[in-house]
């Protein structure tokens, strides 16, 4: 047995600590593109990305890396190079506080951070509140003042309008509306539940494809709260010196893409159907007389690139849990006052919503892989240490007496004795965090770690069922084969006078 236990070890060292890192495989002549998880903002990423191809520049694109702060912090930190922006958010939510009332005062603010931003590209796609046509007219809803009149009112607003200073904190303040009742959820499925009669009124983006498709009225501003969200392409200074090619390309935008254009393509893409990089790339050939070569996976191709992205964050995350949580768990059994701070610090842990740890790792790690490998490892500690704990302290005091009088020392107790009657019960532990962790980690795609969060994410977004199910069917396959797996290193690990009574 000890030599079982000792190769278990070995094993889950080298997954744990030799496994890749996710580290970057771009150098610094590759431009990175980033681009928020909404339509337009991959549209928008998509275009610049076709420019820097045209360019013959080293170019990726990652896309729908959740919202503005993912995409900031990346920014900053180099993680990403370039992506879309809208001047109102940077004003109200990047620099709140701050009085940056012209452009020169915003650029002057950006460059202190070493980022400049391109000239407007020609559409105001600020925020708005909706309502149905029908809705509207049957209460006489013709602007925001109005709601006041209507306290009971069900309101849904996305995660970022609902807690920005330029979102409902604001709007609230501002008009004075007694609505109580204010629901988050995804923008994109807003849509659906006002459509339905689930929420009476929703945040919209100026430029939405679907408020026509769904026959929304935008009620007026009539207190002006909301400024203008002039888009344009923030990028690190540096891209003037890496790639002014570029930069030259970008500048070229000014001016191009008014409001009808950028509603075009979102209808193309949200309601047609139509893949991104060919609506950006008719944009492309349009504007700037160029031909971009398209290439596309097909399902299978993702499927297969999904499911090592998927495997590499549970493997390396689980891996290394294993080797620090068992550990963690005999020493919280040897010794109760450590076991206690042990158990009460990864509780906590286990509290904290998943999103924002994710997020949380972000100005330690960037982006990518290694914020969601240390993210799902944290999430991973708790069901394994809590059952090695558990197993080693339910064994029978009797059994215990028996090894000292035998005089076996403590490191041959634990060896010979403990850890083999432990075993099922941390064996249990592992299989339950080992379903959490690929569960979990389909919200990883969210800071662009891939996985088979997403097509779930773009189906989403798209609102189209079969790409949600390409990301969710295969992993909930994931998880039931890797909970096999464990279920068959069981009869490998627990000793097979352990084993009788269980069913083989």
């Amino acid at each position: 047995m000890s030599v079982r236990w000792r190769k278990i070890l070995f094993i889950l060292v080298l997954l744990g600590l030799i496994s890749p890192t996710f580290a970057e495989t771009e150098n610094r002549t590759t431009v990175v593109v980033g681009s928020k998880k909404f339509t337009e903002s991959v549209i928008l990423g998509e275009i610049v990305r076709l420019l820097a191809d045209s360019a013959t520049i080293p170019v990726v694109h990652k896309k729908e890396l959740g919202g503005t702060r993912i995409l900031w912090n990346g920014l900053l930190s180099g993680e990403i190079d370039i992506y879309p922006e809208y001047t109102g958010t940077l004003r109200q939510e990047i620099f709140v506080g701050r009085s940056l009332d012209t452009p020169a005062q915003l650029r002057a603010a950006l460059a202190t951070k070493g980022l400049t931003a391109s000239p407007p590209l020609g559409f105001n796609n600020t925020y708005a509140i909706g309502v149905t046509r029908k809705r509207a007219e049957s209460l006489g809803l013709k602007k925001i003042s109005d709601l006041k009149r209507f306290p009971d009112l069900v309101l849904g607003f996305g995660s970022e309008f609902l807690n920005r200073h330029d979102g409902w904190p604001g709007l609230k303040r501002h008009y004075g509306l007694p609505q109580t009742e204010v629901r988050g959820l995804d923008h994109d499925l807003a849509y659906r539940a006002i459509a339905t009669g689930t929420l009476d009124a929703i945040d919209l983006y100026n430029t939405d494809a679907e408020i026509s498709y769904y026959d929304i009225h935008t009620l007026e501003d009539d207190r002006q709260f909301f400024p203008d969200y002039n888009a344009v392409i923030l990028y690190r200074s540096d891209l003037v010196t890496r790639a002014p090619e570029l930069v030259s390309l970008i500048n070229q935008l000014a001016g191009r893409i008014n409001e009808h254009t950028m509603v075009k393509m979102n209808s193309q893409v949200k309601l047609q159907q139509q893949p991104d990089a060919h609506v950006a790339s008719e944009f492309v050939t349009k504007h700037f007389g160029v031909t971009p070569t398209i290439t596309s996976q097909s399902a299978w191709q993702r499927l297969i690139t999904n499911t090592r992205d998927h495997l590499l964050l549970v493997v390396i995350s689980l891996s290394a849990a294993i080797v620090v949580a068992v550990p963690l768990g005999i020493w919280s059994a040897r010794r109760p006052r450590a076991g206690k701070v042990i158990l009460g610090t990864v509780s906590v842990i286990q509290t904290i919503p998943s999103l924002a740890l994710f997020v949380f790792m972000i100005p330690v790690l960037g982006i990518g892989g290694p914020p969601a490998v240390a993210a799902l490892f944290l999430y991973s500690l708790l069901p394994i240490i809590r059952n090695t704990y558990s197993g080693l302290r339910d064994i029978t005091p009797a059994i215990h007496d028996s090894a000292i009088a035998l005089g076996l020392p403590d490191s041959a107790r634990l060896r010979l004795i403990e850890l083999p009657l432990a075993a099922r019960t941390v064996m249990a532990g592992i299989k339950t965090s080992a379903v959490i962790n690929v569960g979990t980690a389909t919200l990883a795609a969210l800071i662009g770690a891939g996985g088979y969060g997403q097509p779930i994410l773009t189906g989403i977004r798209l609102d189209d069922i079969g790409l949600i199910l390409q990301g969710a069917v295969p992993a909930a396959l994931l998880a039931l084969a890797v909970q096999g797996m464990f279920e068959f290193a069981e009869r490998w690990v627990v000793p097979k006078g352990l084993r009788l009574g269980q069913s083989t």
